[in-house]
């Protein structure tokens, strides 16, 4: 393994186990110490990766959502309707809520409260992220709204804005009760929403 090769899979690895740990405890409550214990790497080594551990989470951050919007980009692509497209998505939240569901992994249910008035770096990352992400879902709403799929009863960007809100809210309750029960509402919610009137929900 080339040199390059390798920094580059310390520094992958580095931010692999940071998700993890940041995922279990939030940003505050993962020291420096312990990221570098669990994931093997010397102090010095990290330094070379990242300026600060508030540059590690920035770069944490802008990672995850760079894969999120691949994956979402891969399920928006697919030749089904836009109804169906989006329902996928919402779904994708509570699949296997307590292991690889959408809301169980995401980083902005885990920090946007805690890094909001922690970092302002970090908050300009999530506030980008998720604007793009509202964006998208906006745009396949709008999709379905012109071809009579989806209900055209509230303009695409507000109606994402408020079901991603719903959803983000959602997730924090499922968390708090240990129990998917929120998020199985949100998605009655969701399909009621986005049904146009008169359609089979």
């Amino acid at each position: 393994m080339t040199g390059s090769a390798s920094r580059t899979q310390t520094r992958q690895h580095l931010l692999d186990v940071g998700r993890t740990l940041i995922l279990q405890r939030g940003y505050g409550g993962v020291g420096l110490k312990e990221l570098l214990d669990e994931s093997g790497v010397p102090k010095g080594s990290f330094y070379h990766y990242f300026a600060s551990k508030e540059a590690f989470g920035v770069t944490l951050l802008e990672t995850y959502f760079q894969e999120y919007e691949t994956r979402l980009q891969a399920l928006f692509v697919q030749p089904t309707g836009a109804l169906d497209r989006l329902m996928r998505f919402w779904q994708a939240w509570l699949d296997h809520v307590d292991a690889s569901g959408i809301a169980h992994r995401c980083l902005v249910v885990k920090l946007a409260a805690e890094i909001a008035d922690l970092s302002d770096p970090m908050r300009e990352v999530v506030h980008a992220g998720t604007t793009r992400l509202i964006e998208r879902v906006a745009a396949v709403i709008a999709e379905g709204q012109q071809d009579g799929t989806v209900n055209a009863a509230m303009p695409p960007l507000p109606l994402s804005r408020t079901l991603y809100g719903q959803w983000i809210g959602a997730a924090v309750l499922a968390k708090v009760d240990r129990n998917p029960a929120a998020l199985q509402d949100a998605l009655t919610i969701t399909r009621h929403m986005l049904t146009p009137q008169g359609g089979t929900p």
